[in-house]
């Protein structure tokens, strides 16, 4: 069965002012739609082909690989982030105490997240992960990369690709990031926490 792009968790234009509907319907619309059509290309009549998006960048090389893992990266990207209309919220709970615990405060936390977005060159990720001992670190991927196949867990992710800042930002990745920062669904983000 034939994966289908997956829908946004809210409307288009939710996350205005700090990303525009243009820019998501640049980055969903155009660049995750060709992943899951080139996914499904390629894997006509393959292994996968019954596979969900997951099994596929846990199990695939090559070009399958590359796809899927950007397909379900975008795909977390989408609910890491939170309607611009809804209270900003921090973290709190469990994950407040995390954070606490590795980074000091929320803060820090940003501060050391955009540091290591701004200085990776070239397309990739930024992520909030878990580590198997349970503590919180950053981590940047490049290009189709991800921690789906390794051991930590993705709690949150920045596209650093250029279709998420261009048409907003220029380019701009630290105006990007404080956009980005004002659309963190820390909820979500608490709720793939390992306990």
């Amino acid at each position: 069965m034939p994966l289908e792009l997956t829908a946004l968790p809210y409307d288009r234009t939710a996350l205005e002012p700090h990303l525009s509907g243009d820019t998501v319907d640049q980055h969903h619309g155009r660049h995750q739609r060709a992943l899951i059509e080139r996914i499904n290309a390629l894997n006509a009549g393959g292994e996968f082909e019954e596979a969900a998006l997951e099994t596929i960048v846990r199990k695939a090389q090559g070009e399958l690989f590359d796809c899927a893992a950007q397909a379900w990266n975008n795909a977390f990207y989408w609910r890491s982030l939170r309607p611009a209309a809804t209270a900003a919220g921090v973290p709190s709970g469990a994950l407040a105490d995390a954070i606490q615990s590795q980074f000091g405060d929320t803060d820090t936390l940003r501060q050391r997240f955009d540091a290591a977005a701004l200085r990776h060159f070239g397309a990739g990720w930024v992520w909030l992960v878990q580590r198997p001992d349970g503590r919180l670190g950053i981590a940047v991927t490049a290009n189709a990369a991800t921690p789906l196949t390794g051991e930590d867990t993705p709690l949150l992710a920045a596209s650093l690709w250029e279709h998420a800042a261009y048409l907003d930002y220029r380019d701009d990745r630290r105006r990007y990031l404080d956009a980005f920062w004002q659309l963190v669904n820390w909820d979500s983000v608490a709720a793939r926490l390992r306990r």
